[in-house]
């Protein structure tokens, strides 16, 4: 096999396993990857504004108000007017959406976080500039760089 197939090899198999967890995130707890994030965010920060949230998870402000309608349908979240400035919402988890984000599994990016962090600083500027290299030269270094988006209603699991 070439090296040029090997790399090949291994961006399908890397597609795939986002794809695969993709499907058992949906399948157990009813969420979409990008929902999960939003939903993670929202846990961490408390009330956020949709243009904030949309920066910490890198989606656009209007993927990011499609999701939380979504959410807030299935009764996860809530907006709320800001007391300060009227003009300004914030988003927040509800009771429920607090216990579905503790009952979610883990997303892959946090496995794989875990174990990029245990690389060497050498190693990870390694990775970071020769995956860059690769985006490029699959002409897509400008390509939006959010999670796969799975459309459709939240379903209870």
């Amino acid at each position: 096999m070439n090296d040029y197939d090997e790399i090949l090899v291994s961006i399908r198999r890397i597609t795939r396993a986002i794809d695969i967890q993709s499907k058992r995130l949906v399948k157990s707890s009813g969420l979409t990857a990008p929902q999960l994030l939003i939903m993670q965010v929202l846990r961490k920060q408390g009330q956020i504004t949709p243009s904030a949230i949309a920066r910490e998870v890198a989606l656009s402000q209007a993927t990011v108000t499609t999701i939380l309608d979504r959410l807030e349908k299935a009764g996860y979240t809530r907006r709320d007017r800001s007391e300060e400035d009227k003009r300004s919402v914030h988003a927040c988890l509800t009771l429920e959406g607090i216990e579905k984000v503790e009952q979610a599994p883990e997303l892959l990016q946090s496995g794989f976080l875990r174990e990029f962090r245990q690389l060497e600083k050498w190693e990870r500027t390694q990775l970071v500039a020769s995956l860059q290299r690769v985006a490029a030269m699959m002409d897509a270094k400008d390509l939006d760089a959010s999670p796969i988006l799975e459309v459709g209603e939240i379903e209870d699991t």
